[in-house]
């Protein structure tokens, strides 16, 4: 059986994957708002891991409707978590089993109990977190033991993570994204296994 899994090529994504590897054939899911945006560090992670990759594009001016929300709120929350319940729920238009990275710690972006069931009854999918028992510590702990990791800011990392092209977008209207999202917030990027020459 097939599972997609979302995938920004970041540590917990590609744990996630690892995990649900071992019941499932895995298909990496990537997200982008762009058609023409391409990030070939998740096609070496991807290559790497051993799964195959699929870049999906939210629908048209999606973006747009991301950005204005954050701008009317004034804080990033509800409109992240509204792109990764988009993604969600494309994916349970093609897979069975849809998996992500959320840990037990994380608080964006989140579906609540009542969207999952919704989601399952609805669709006749199951949506699975492998990681959701897991704190920070323990994914970081596992990941390292896997996999090479490169870290960075937000922006300066060339993962697939929804918030660099929202950032661009914020740039592209003259609006300094730091004013929406957090200062200093590090992401990761798998560069390989454990061991092994690093991709990237």
């Amino acid at each position: 059986m097939k599972a997609g899994i979302l995938f920004s090529g970041g540590k917990d994504s590609s744990l996630a994957a690892l995990m649900l590897s071992r019941e499932y054939e895995v298909e990496l899911n990537t997200f982008v708002f762009d058609e023409s945006r391409t990030v070939p560090e998740l096609e070496s992670v991807a290559e790497a891991l051993g799964f195959p990759l699929v870049k999906r594009v939210f629908e048209p001016n999606f973006l747009d409707t991301v950005v204005e929300m954050m701008v009317s709120t004034g804080y990033p929350n509800d409109a992240i978590n509204l792109v990764h319940r988009n993604a969600v729920r494309t994916l349970a238009g093609y897979y069975d089993v849809i998996g992500d990275g959320i840990r037990l710690n994380d608080r964006v972006p989140m579906l609540s109990l009542s969207e999952v069931q919704s989601l399952e009854a609805r669709h006749g999918c199951s949506y699975v977190r492998p990681l959701f028992g897991f704190g920070k510590t323990e994914v970081d702990r596992l990941a390292s033991r896997h996999f090479t990791i490169s870290y960075g800011e937000t922006g300066s990392i060339h993962n697939g993570d929804y918030e660099h092209e929202i950032r661009a977008a914020f740039n592209a209207r003259g609006i300094d994204p730091y004013t929406i999202f957090p200062n200093h917030h590090q992401q990761s990027l798998v560069t390989g296994w454990k061991d092994e020459m690093e991709l990237v």
